[in-house]
């Protein structure tokens, strides 16, 4: 089976209070990453490479300290390869002669 490269990029505000809150970032069902947000007044780029055969493939950021903070994930974008985005969390890979 066919795999592709793309790179994937999405700004992750949010806010809180207290103890830095983490999260944890999913393509499908494979965790991606797990973070401690640990910056006030400050937003992260977040970059998932994804090698995989073309198909349609989800983006979830999970909370893991819901009481603490609220996570914005926004601006979800394909920054390298053959894709594109559908909706507000989905990635979609295209074949690279598409």
């Amino acid at each position: 089976m066919n795999k592709e490269f793309v790179r994937v990029v999405c700004d992750v505000h949010c806010e809180w209070d207290g103890t830095p809150p983490r999260y944890r970032v999913y393509v499908n069902d494979e965790l991606f990453t797990e973070r401690k947000f640990t910056w006030k007044q400050e937003f992260l780029e977040e970059s998932m490479q994804i090698d995989a055969p073309p198909g349609d493939y989800t983006v979830r950021f999970e909370l893991l300290d819901t009481k603490l903070a609220v996570l914005i994930p926004n601006n979800l974008r394909v920054e390298y390869g053959p894709g594109e985005i559908i909706g507000k969390d989905m990635v979609r890979i295209n074949h690279e002669a598409s």
